[in-house]
């Protein structure tokens, strides 16, 4: 793989998991405003659940994404050697 395209992966990677953090982040900031919308009171717990799924695939996402660039690049850096 192009070491450059590794480095906008991993980059891109990293992105995914603090865009994970920041939904963990903003959950309970935003609920109770969705709490105070009479349409979605009913349904909160599912609302609950897919939030915090996107922010644990995104987080899941994001490692992994870390993980395996990271180990593309250190394998293309000690063929290079």
């Amino acid at each position: 793989m192009n070491k450059n395209k590794t480095y906008f992966q991993l980059i891109w990677g990293i992105v995914l998991l603090l865009a994970g953090l920041g939904v963990f982040y903003r959950i309970p900031q935003v609920m109770p405003k969705i709490k105070s919308i009479e349409y979605f009171s009913s349904a909160i717990g599912f609302i609950y659940f897919c939030f915090y799924l996107l922010g644990f695939l995104l987080i899941l996402g994001g490692a992994q994404k870390i993980y395996f660039h990271s180990k593309t690049l250190k394998r293309q850096d000690s063929n290079n050697a």
